[in-house]
């Protein structure tokens, strides 16, 4: 291992040791299961916004992002973050005030509940509980792929004990401090992003002989630099408008991402929802624009022959080859190599560890508890939430044990496209519609979910190349959404304790 490589490693140790620190730190301020889950309910407007979007945004924006960018051009990259940048804007708008004070008017401290809350129902828990289980399973485990693929790439160990090495930091610090500790971590986290994409795209230029070059490379080419054509199977192929809209649908996920919508039961003063909504939706935005960007750049490189493209090459470790370039200039550069590398990992370990706490509550409040009714002490129930949070983690690497499997980008679609499709027109009923109703809201439930492994791996491999080969989540969602109004028009409607309440959140702002 060479000098530079290991002060790189130094600075991702002290960044590893300070979440972790943070962890033990929030450790002795969970006093109970709502401290653990959902912290309080004590964030600010900052940490809201940023804890938000840094769990929402995971390995997909500095690994997923640039690597789909530089292998097809920025068709898919961009449908699917102009989608982004819409939906979350419409969250915070929407969603995010609302929700907050229904949570609390129904005292639910995670989504299950107040699902269950909202209908007066107590299958809807479970449902709801194992859809969270299924879904975060993969979508947690695409962030412990990323971290082996950082590691195998940069140290030279083999991708599992690499993987697994990042998997029992992220739980160590998540199973100790729960909410309040993965919400800070992600706000540092998000600065850890945010320099680690500056850093890669004012270094990747002048690598690729300055932005003229960079522009000139992916100009030679006809599907880099155009929105309506993309490379596929080594040919350019036509963007079609349904598969435009199917990409744009990315935006209808945001309504149903648990990790999330949980922040948004967490903040403080609902009436900062707005300043958080300005940070998070400008965030967003500029991020995501700068890491389809590296993909052109990174492209340019590549051309250029400043990154070697042999048998190996993935075009998702796009980050990882510049900073291993970058290490080599100097003590600066190790400590700016160090701060991309331990960016990748900040994505990663800020969706990781949201995830693994709305699973574990899931598991441990909804389905132990409320479900099966098993009275636990708060000591014991804070035991179980650890657990579940350790258990979930090892099914999670267990699924990405094979370092051949789907890329980060497909992984995190397909679970994006579960919760979308499951949560999402459950949540606008839920908030907007006083006439849904718990059959409605099952059947919805079930039949988004069940519609996303049927179009991915049934009627798309059969109409691949067609107007049907389009993204699982647009006709998943539309297809909750129609049962869920379906059925409830078709059943009782809900009794006057739920409207009521549903009337009260309504008409005023609850006090807080």
């Amino acid at each position: 291992m060479t000098g530079s490589t290991i002060g790189v490693l130094i600075v991702i140790v002290l960044y590893l040791l300070m979440m972790l620190f943070i962890g033990w730190n929030f450790s002795k301020k969970n006093k109970s299961t709502s401290d653990f889950y959902l912290g309080g309910r004590k964030l600010g407007p900052y940490v809201t916004a940023m804890s938000a979007e840094a769990s929402d945004m995971s390995s997909w924006l500095l690994m997923g992002l640039p690597g789909v960018a530089l292998a097809t051009g920025i068709a898919e990259a961009f449908w699917t973050a102009l989608g982004l940048a819409i939906g979350t804007y419409l969250n915070w708008l929407i969603v995010a005030k609302k929700l907050r004070r229904y949570s609390y008017e129904t005292n639910s401290i995670t989504l299950p509940d107040f699902f269950a809350n909202r209908f007066k129902s107590k299958l809807i828990v479970v449902v709801a509980a194992v859809f969270i289980v299924i879904f975060f399973i993969p979508y947690t485990a695409s962030g412990f792929n990323a971290c082996g693929k950082l590691f195998s790439s940069l140290f030279g160990i083999g991708y599992f004990p690499a993987m697994v090495a990042s998997a029992v930091i992220i739980v160590g610090y998540t199973a100790l401090g729960g909410f309040l500790a993965a919400s800070t971590t992600d706000f540092i986290q998000s600065i850890f992003m945010t320099t680690a994409l500056i850093i890669v795209v004012f270094f990747g230029i002048s690598q690729a002989g300055g932005l003229d070059s960079v522009i000139a490379n992916a100009s030679n080419t006809d599907w880099m630099l155009t929105i309506t054509k993309t490379l596929s199977g080594g040919e350019t192929v036509p963007y079609g408008k349904l598969t435009m809209a199917s990409l744009l649908a990315w935006g209808l996920g945001y309504f149903g991402m648990p990790h999330v919508l949980l922040r948004f039961m967490a903040i403080e003063d609902e009436n900062k929802l707005s300043l958080s909504r300005r940070i998070a939706t400008v965030w967003v935005v500029i991020s995501m624009g700068i890491a389809i960007f590296i993909g052109v750049i990174g492209y340019s490189l590549v051309q250029n022959g400043v990154i070697a493209a042999g048998p190996d090459f993935d075009s998702e470790r796009i980050l990882i080859y510049i900073s291993s370039i970058l290490k080599e200039h100097g003590i600066i550069a190790i400590i700016c190599a160090g701060i991309i590398l331990s960016g990748i990992l900040a994505c990663t370990m800020s969706t990781a560890d949201s995830q693994l706490l709305a699973a574990s509550s899931s598991v441990s409040e909804n389905i132990i508890k409320d479900f099966f009714g098993i009275k636990l002490s708060e000591k014991k129930t804070m035991i179980a939430a650890r657990l579940t949070v350790i258990a979930i983690a090892v099914v999670a690497v267990i699924f990405v044990a094979d370092p051949n499997n789907e890329g980060v980008f497909r992984i995190v679609s397909f679970a994006w496209a579960g919760f979308g499709a499951v949560f999402g027109p459950l949540m606008l009923a839920a908030l907007f519609w006083k006439r849904a109703n718990k059959y409605g809201a099952i059947s919805g439930m079930i039949v988004g979910g069940a519609m996303v492994f049927i179009y991915k791996y049934l009627i798309k491999p059969a109409f691949a190349g067609t107007i049907l080969d389009i993204y699982e989540l647009l006709p998943a969602f539309l297809a909750g959404g129609l049962v869920l109004i379906v059925v409830s028009l078709l059943t009782p409607a809900p009794d006057s304790e739920i409207t009521d309440t549903f009337d009260r959140v309504n008409a005023s702002k609850t006090k807080l």
